[in-house]
């Protein structure tokens, strides 16, 4: 999967499987998320988003299961 580096103070590249519909993040901490049955609209929004921790917040972290990865 391509991950795509962000401006964001918090995010450091998204990436998503439209195959699988999986979002990752990964953070500036190191840290790497995977994000399950997010639809690609939602990838879209937060791609273009003004900023990324709170669009996150409001739709991402809580709304879809998730996994850690690293």
């Amino acid at each position: 999967m391509e991950m795509i580096p962000v401006s964001s103070s918090n995010i450091l590249a998204i990436g998503y499987d439209p195959d699988s519909a999986t979002l990752t993040i990964e953070f500036k901490d190191g840290s790497e998320y995977e994000y399950y049955d997010v639809p690609h609209h939602e990838f879209d929004n937060f791609l273009v988003a003004d900023s990324k921790g709170k669009y996150g917040n409001r739709n991402i972290y809580k709304k879809y299961s998730q996994q850690k990865i690293r």
